[in-house]
């Protein structure tokens, strides 16, 4: 299949259509060229990473320092990253500005000659709507790429000093959201991750219905002894840690007054209790001669 692209004026939306009709018919040839670690032409969409700069890649830290245009998503990406690093570039911040806008503006940039970057809080993987903005350049004939970031989930996981899996505790994540206006009540799924049980659920984008959650798991049947972790602002000077249950974390994150950015961790392995010693480093491990799980 060739992967086509439109070099006129094209509407976002038609832009997006015509480009999820081209991948049910195949796949885009680059992700048979490159690996995640490429620097490629065009514009990079970089992952800023969860907050603290040094949690920037270098790869991600190379491409904004070299950069003419940084198109960032507003207080969501640090000011002290953009201080120090995109110094010498142009920023523009896409806070309210729609596809219509934004894609313009970084088309114009890179026909210009002008070296552009896209750069998302956490990873673009993770509820960044980065692929909508790249298909609508791509059909516009600017080729476009992403740079993997830290998402908030593994630094809240990192200040909890735990690991989202653990043996006997949680064999599986859960990267979730609760139902509002982008999310129907059907979709909603947070209750059937935590009756799994042996499930790690990470809820972005939620902190202000945190109380409506907890009141539906309960509702539910489940325990309200499940322990509940709030990460506000995972890795920013100002983040804080707020600790509970199914039944107590919702008045305590109201309490705190946070209604946004933070990341809600549900299970024992947030807290880090009630794991198994694992058999990597035990006798499975000695007998077995293979590293090819070690890395699990």
């Amino acid at each position: 299949m060739e992967w086509s692209a439109v070099t006129d004026a094209t509407d976002p939306q038609a832009a997006i259509d015509a480009a999820s009709e081209q991948r049910e018919r195949g796949r885009d040839p680059r992700v048979y060229e490159h690996t995640a670690g490429d620097v490629q032409e065009g514009i990079p969409f970089i992952g800023a990473g969860p907050g603290d700069p040094g949690l920037l890649t270098v790869t991600g830290k190379e491409l904004v320092e070299d950069t003419d245009l940084v198109v960032h998503a507003g207080s969501l990406v640090n000011s002290e990253l953009l201080d120090e690093y995109c110094a010498d570039a142009e920023t523009v911040s896409s806070v309210g500005k729609d596809l219509e806008e934004l894609i313009p503006l970084m088309r114009d940039a890179h026909e210009d000659g002008r070296t552009v970057v896209r750069l998302h809080s956490g990873d673009p993987a993770i509820y960044g709507a980065a692929l909508e903005q790249m298909d609508a350049l791509e059909q516009e004939g600017v080729p476009t790429y992403i740079v993997p970031g830290v998402t908030s989930a593994f630094a809240a996981s990192a200040t909890l000093r735990t690991q989202l899996t653990l043996n006997g505790t949680a064999n599986h994540v859960a990267f979730t959201r609760p139902q509002g206006r982008t999310l129907d009540p059907e979709d909603d799924h947070v209750s059937d991750f935590v009756e799994m049980g042996d499930v790690t659920t990470c809820i972005y984008l939620g902190t202000h219905a945190i109380p409506d959650v907890m009141d539906r798991l309960r509702d539910d049947g489940h325990d309200p002894d499940t322990p509940v972790t709030v990460v506000y602002h995972a890795s920013w000077p100002d983040e804080d840690v707020i600790e509970g249950t199914v039944e107590t974390i919702g008045e305590k994150v109201e309490n705190a007054g946070y209604r946004a950015s933070a990341l809600v961790v549900i299970g024992d392995a947030g807290a880090g209790a009630n794991y198994d010693r694992s058999y990597l480093y035990g006798d499975w491990a000695n007998r077995s001669g293979s590293e090819s799980e070690a890395d699990d």
